[in-house]
C-alpha cells in the first residue's frame, strides 16, 4: 500500500485505456459481439449475475483485475478471514463471516476460537427465540409477549428492520414487530400507539448501552411500560439486551442472564447476523434463521474462494470503481424488483457509504482521488414513476443495479409477469435507448422527436434469483459486504471504522444544555448561536 493508488501501473493502464473506450457505445459492443450477453455473465450460487450491459470490454476487465492484484484484494482478503487486524485504526479484527460460520470451523483471534462463542451465542438466542414463539415467555402479568419493539440505531436497526421486512412472509404473523430508532419522540410514540405494555417486549440493541438515541428511546420506553405495570420487577420480563456493558444493562433492569453479547471485531453496520438479529430471529424462527446465515456463508466461501474473474463481490466492486473513479458517477442506484426488499437500498446505504466515506488512506494521506459512492434506491416498479426519468434522459450518469427473482412467494398472475418484465424492460432501455431515425419511423410530429429520444448508454447489472428466502437474502447482503470490501482495499482506505459520526454527536452533548437551560450562555458562531436562540424562544 505503500505507493499510492495513481501511480500504480495498473491505474496509469485504465487510464490510458479510459481515454480510448469513454465514448463507446453499448449497442456497438453488442453487434460486434452476438454472443456477448451470455459472455458477460456469472451464474453462481443460484444468482444469475449478468454484467454484459456495462461500458467496458475483456481489456476493461482484465486492467481492473491487474488493479486488484496489484492493490492486494487478494491478499487482503486471505488476512481478513484469517482473523488479521485489518481494522487498523481501530486494532481490531474483522470478522462478520465468523457470524455464520459453521460449528466446527476454527477462526482465532489472539490466540482464541472464536467459532464456540458465537455459536453459544446462536444456541442462547435460539432458545430464548423459542421460548417467546411458543408462549412459555411470560409477562410481568402472566400474559405471553404478543409484540416486540426493537430499539437499536445504524446497523442496531437498519439490519434488523431489512431483515424482518425482507422475510416477513416467513415470520410468525401472529407477533407484531416495530423498530424504533429515531430519538425523534414520534417514532417511539408511534411504535406503541397501539400496544400494551402487559403484552410487549422491547429488545434493547447497543453495544456500549451509552448510545444517546437509543438509550433515551430505551428509558422512554421503561417509563412507559412502568407506567402500566408499576413494578420495577416488570423491567426484567419486559426487557433485553444485546450489549456487551453488563453493568449497566442490570443497572436498568434486565436480568444480565438475558443479555445477548457479541464483540468487537464486528462493525455495527456488519451485525445482522450476530445477536444484534436477535428480532429477525423470534419473528423468523431459528430455522430460517439458519437458513439466512447459509446464504451469507456461501457467500463468504465464494468470496473467499473463487479466482477474481468468477468472483460475483469482485467484479461488483470493480464496475462500481469504474464508474466511480473514470466517468465520474456520483451515485449507485439499487432498484429490487421485489416488495420485500423495500428497505434493502436503505441497508445498503449504511453498509456502503458509512464503509468507504473516507478522504484519508491506510497510512493517513489524503487521497487524491474520489472513493465512496453515494448509494440510493427504491422497489421497483415505484421508481419508474419517480425518479427514473432522470435515470433515462437526464444530464447525469447513474450505475443501476436490477435485482429480481423469478418466482414471487405471492403468485397473483400475471402480477410477476408484469413485474419482471418491467424490470428486463428497464435495463434493455437504459443500454440502448431510441434514437431520432427510430422516434421519427414511429410517426412522431419534427417537433416532439427531441423529447422522445433516449441517448442510451446507461450501464446497468441484473441479479435474477429463484424467490426471495432466507438464504438469498444472506447471499445479497454478503455479496455487498464484499464488494465494499474490495473498493475499500483499492481506494487504500478502512472501511471498517466511522469516525465521521463522532464530531456531530460530540457537539450535540454541548448543545443540549444550550436548549434546555436558557441561562447558559452559548458561544458558537453567529448562525449557530441564533439557531440556539430561535428554538429557546
Amino acid at each position: 500500500m505503500s505507493t499510492t493508488l495513481t501511480n500504480t501501473a495498473a491505474w496509469k493502464s485504465l487510464r490510458k485505456h479510459f481515454n480510448e473506450v469513454k465514448e463507446i457505445e453499448m449497442k456497438s459492443l453488442f453487434e460486434k459481439d452476438e454472443n456477448r450477453g451470455k459472455s458477460f455473465k456469472l451464474d453462481e450460487l443460484g444468482i444469475y449475475f449478468d454484467y454484459s450491459k456495462h461500458r467496458i470490454t475483456d481489456e476493461t476487465l482484465s486492467i481492473l483485475f491487474d488493479l486488484a492484484r496489484e492493490r492486494g484484494v487478494e491478499e487482503r482478503r486471505s488476512a481478513m478471514f484469517s482473523g488479521e487486524k485489518i481494522n487498523t485504526t481501530e486494532n481490531r479484527a474483522v470478522l462478520h463471516t465468523a457470524l455464520r460460520a459453521p460449528k466446527g470451523s476454527t477462526i482465532m483471534v489472539d490466540g482464541r476460537d472464536i467459532v464456540p462463542d458465537v455459536h453459544a451465542v446462536l444456541d442462547k438466542m435460539a432458545d430464548f427465540s423459542n421460548k417467546i414463539r411458543s408462549g412459555e415467555w411470560k409477562g410481568f402479568t402472566g400474559k405471553p409477549i404478543k409484540n416486540i419493539v426493537n430499539i437499536g440505531i445504524g446497523g442496531s436497526d437498519l439490519g434488523p428492520v431489512m431483515a424482518y421486512e425482507a422475510l416477513k412472509y416467513f415470520s410468525a404473523r401472529e407477533l407484531v414487530f416495530r423498530f424504533v430508532s429515531n430519538v425523534d419522540g414520534s417514532d417511539f410514540a408511534e411504535a406503541v400507539v397501539d400496544l400494551q405494555a402487559d403484552e410487549t417486549l422491547f429488545i434493547i440493541s447497543s453495544k456500549t448501552f451509552t448510545t444517546l438515541e437509543t438509550m433515551a428511546n430505551a428509558q422512554t420506553a421503561r417509563n412507559w411500560s412502568l407506567s402500566q405495570l408499576g413494578d420495577q420487577l416488570s423491567v426484567a420480563r419486559h426487557f433485553v439486551a444485546v450489549s456487551t456493558n453488563e453493568k449497566d444493562v442490570t443497572k436498568f433492569g434486565i436480568d444480565a442472564q438475558n443479555m445477548f453479547g457479541f464483540w468487537d471485531w464486528v462493525g455495527g453496520r456488519y451485525s445482522m447476523s450476530a445477536a444484534i438479529g436477535l428480532s429477525t430471529m423470534i419473528a423468523i424462527g431459528p430455522v430460517h434463521y439458519q437458513g439466512m446465515l447459509n446464504g451469507l456463508h456461501e457467500m463468504d466461501e465464494h468470496f473467499r474462494t473463487a479466482p477474481l474473474e468468477k468472483n460475483i463481490p469482485v467484479i461488483i466492486g470493480l464496475l462500481g470503481l469504474w464508474y466511480n473513479n473514470f466517468f465520474d458517477a456520483q451515485t449507485q442506484a439499487v432498484f429490487p424488483y421485489d416488495r420485500y426488499l423495500h428497505r434493502f437500498p436503505a441497508y445498503l446505504q449504511q453498509l456502503t457509504m458509512e464503509s468507504n466515506g473516507k478522504h484519508v488512506t491506510l497510512d493517513g494521506e489524503l487521497t487524491d482521488y474520489q472513493t465512496g459512492v453515494v448509494y440510493w434506491g427504491e422497489p421497483g416498479t415505484n421508481g419508474q414513476h419517480s425518479f427514473y426519468q432522470l435515470i433515462h434522459q437526464g444530464t447525469k450518469l447513474i450505475p443501476t443495479d436490477f435485482i429480481g427473482f423469478k418466482k414471487s412467494l405471492n403468485n397473483l398472475p400475471p402480477h410477476q409477469d408484469y413485474l419482471i418484465a418491467n424490470m428486463i424492460a428497464q435495463g434493455e432501455a437504459l443500454a440502448f435507448g431510441k434514437t431520432t431515425d427510430e422516434v421519427r419511423a414511429e410517426g412522431v410530429p419534427e417537433k416532439l422527436i427531441p423529447h422522445k429520444v433516449f441517448e442510451g448508454n446507461r450501464p446497468s447489472s441484473t441479479f435474477f434469483l429463484d424467490q426471495m428466502s432466507p438464504e438469498n437474502l444472506g447471499k445479497l447482503v454478503a455479496m455487498y459486504e464484499h464488494a465494499v470490501f474490495v473498493q475499500g482495499v483499492i481506494w487504500g482506505i478502512n472501511p471498517y471504522d466511522q469516525m465521521g459520526v463522532e464530531l456531530g454527536k460530540v457537539l450535540a452533548q454541548n448543545i443540549i444544555p444550550e436548549l434546555q437551560y436558557s441561562s447558559k450562555e452559548i458561544h458558537h458562531d453567529s448562525s449557530t448561536n441564533a439557531l440556539i436562540e430561535l428554538y429557546r424562544k
